[in-house]
């Protein structure tokens, strides 16, 4: 038996990884520890979205090769011969050979390095996992995607989609709320087009997801704008019941036409602010969270202040920004690069802009009384979530991750809501 340490990083299909590998090593005979300086074997889940992201991993990778080490995540399909470069002796893991866990475990404990990263998972339901927050099911419905954006390399590392069936899903989300769960997260590389492969669509997936008779909440990950209109009116039916989050995630990435058609997104900021008007005019509240990316090669100083445009006229409550990277083995890599410097202005722009908007919307929820499920300990307090995902904070209570509690919003950063038990 080994001391096996684990850390992740990325989106939440990437931490859903990492509690499967943790439950394949415990099944596997290791032990997980809480301390690194305890370990005899390292693992890290890796993210290559950014390059901020990219130059962590690998700091993290020089730091953790003193011992025994498997590289796993999107990087090992992504950028191999960069990780080799840094740790010669690391054993790699692609995101779709979990299979092999325990094999490349004992492998490079052995000191042998192996390096699995073949599509072998058919699927990653129902196998054994160890949960990061033990109120949260982390849910991974499918992988994959079916778009051909030129600067992101998930593609390259996760494929084309394969979707899981809505049969295999319901068992794992009635086994994660058996375990004790409170929210369901449904993710995966693109939620919008979830089903198309196999005859069914998202829609049709959180119905059937919600007429499990129990008490839970469904959050429903990120979904890409040019699949929507095909599923949207059936999409905002699902939202109309109570136990869905009032949340969506739907990146944008440009206000520009021209820019999201150098990008290959597949949709126009049209069609983006079609959807957030449907989903506005039929809930009240009703959380928007989008992704934009400043500095794309393409992107003219006009072409970025439709950008700024197009945020400040649907005012998202989440702006998640990202300056461009430039990704090996994507359509744009070999384009003319903006300059960082000017990128880094137009980030900070953008950045002003994000923040203001996210606190406008947030003060509108002062004096706001309502039930909140609480889902994590911060080090600023308790955090829980209400019907619409708005993260809200409380720090003199009793209560405990899972419960729920009556509360009053009482201030607003541009991050969060303050309140206290109503």
């Amino acid at each position: 038996m080994a001391n096996v340490w684990i850390e992740s990083y990325g989106c939440s299909a990437s931490f859903a990884d990492s509690e499967i590998i943790s439950g394949m090593i415990l099944n596997g005979g290791h032990k997980l520890v809480k301390n690194i300086e305890d370990s005899d074997l390292n693992v890290i889940v890796t993210c290559s979205v950014k390059d901020a992201t990219f130059n962590k991993m690998i700091n993290r990778i020089k730091k953790l090769k003193n011992k025994p080490l498997v590289v796993a995540g999107c990087l090992p399909k992504t950028e191999k011969n960069t990780i080799e470069k840094f740790a010669i002796d690391a054993s790699l893991l692609g995101p779709n050979s979990l299979m092999k866990t325990n094999e490349i475990i004992n492998s490079t404990l052995n000191g042998k390095k192996q390096i699995e990263l073949h599509d072998l998972d058919k699927t990653k339901l129902n196998l054994p996992k160890i949960r990061l927050n033990p109120a949260i099911g982390i849910i991974e419905i499918g992988k994959g995607c079916m778009n051909q954006c030129t600067f992101c390399q998930t593609k390259i590392s996760k494929g084309d989609l394969y979707s899981y069936r809505i049969g295999d899903i319901v068992r794992q989300v009635k086994n994660e709320i058996s375990d004790g769960c409170k929210e369901i997260w449904l993710t995966s590389t693109d939620n919008g087009c979830y089903g198309f492969d196999i005859g069914c669509d998202l829609p049709m997936l959180i119905n059937t997801i919600t007429d499990i008779q129990n008490d839970f909440m469904i959050r429903i990950g990120m979904m890409n704008p040019m699949h929507v209109p095909k599923i949207c009116n059936d999409l905002i039916k699902s939202y109309e019941d109570k136990k869905v989050f009032k949340f969506i995630h739907i990146p944008v990435q440009s206000g520009n036409n021209n820019v999201l058609k150098d990008m290959k997104r597949g949709h126009t900021s049209e069609i983006f602010m079609d959807v957030v008007k449907k989903l506005r005019d039929k809930f009240h509240r009703f959380t928007i969270s989008t992704d934009i990316i400043v500095g794309f090669p393409t992107e003219s100083e006009e072409q970025f202040l439709d950008t700024i445009k197009l945020i400040k006229k649907i005012k998202p409550d989440i702006i998640n920004l990202s300056k461009y990277s430039r990704r090996r083995g994507t359509k744009s890599f070999n384009l003319e690069q903006i300059n960082d410097n000017e990128i880094k202005r137009r980030s900070r722009i953008a950045y002003k802009v994000a923040n203001e908007l996210s606190l406008e919307n947030n003060n509108k929820w002062i004096g706001w009384k309502g039930e909140v499920l609480f889902d994590e300990n911060t080090d600023r307090g308790l955090r829980g979530r209400n019907f619409a995902y708005k993260p809200i904070l409380i720090k003199d209570h009793t209560a405990k991750v899972g419960q729920t509690a009556n509360v009053k919003i009482t201030h607003a950063t541009c991050h969060c809501l303050i309140a206290e038990i109503n």
